[in-house]
């Protein structure tokens, strides 16, 4: 990933409500794949069933993607009693580096390292950040690219979590 396109992540925050809400949709259902964790556990496609989903793309040399992880951990940490899965999925290829970040700056939410499979699956978006909301039956309805929020990523939770109807 280049500057540039880190550059360009950043335009995400910058982008109006009215822009952001034409980028939701109601989209298929998500073919999880099985998921190997930084940590060492692996996230089965069962694992996913009646949950809704953050899955925020990012990289540990983007200074966007930090500010917006900081939004992401706390995200996870107000959500774990809601029927919410929250996933970073970096972009980097070196589990090490990746690992140090994580633990450099404290964030204690899920990681996947690569996924490349799951980003072609839920966005052709190549910027970073880049967050995907899905719904509890599985299905993609949002694509945000950029830094969010702080407020933005929380109300994340409620969006992640109710079941169009």
């Amino acid at each position: 990933m280049n500057r540039r396109k880190c550059l360009v992540a950043g335009l995400g925050a910058a982008m109006s409500a009215t822009s952001r809400a034409q980028m939701a949709f109601d989209g298929p259902a998500i073919d999880w794949p099985p998921l190997h964790l930084l940590d060492g556990q692996t996230l089965t496609p069962a694992s996913w069933t009646g949950q809704g989903a953050v899955v925020v793309f990012w990289a540990t040399h983007c200074p966007f993607c930090k500010r917006h992880n900081a939004h992401v951990d706390k995200l996870y940490r107000a959500s774990r009693d809601l029927p919410l899965r929250v996933l970073g999925v970096a972009l980097d290829s070196d589990v090490q580096v990746v690992r140090r970040y994580m633990d450099t700056n404290d964030y204690r939410f899920p990681v996947v390292v690569g996924g490349v499979g799951l980003r072609a699956q839920l966005t052709p978006l190549r910027v970073i950040p880049v967050t995907c909301v899905i719904e509890p039956l599985g299905r993609l309805q949002q694509v945000i690219p950029g830094e969010m929020f702080e407020d933005d990523v929380l109300a994340l939770a409620q969006a992640a979590t109710r079941i169009p109807g």
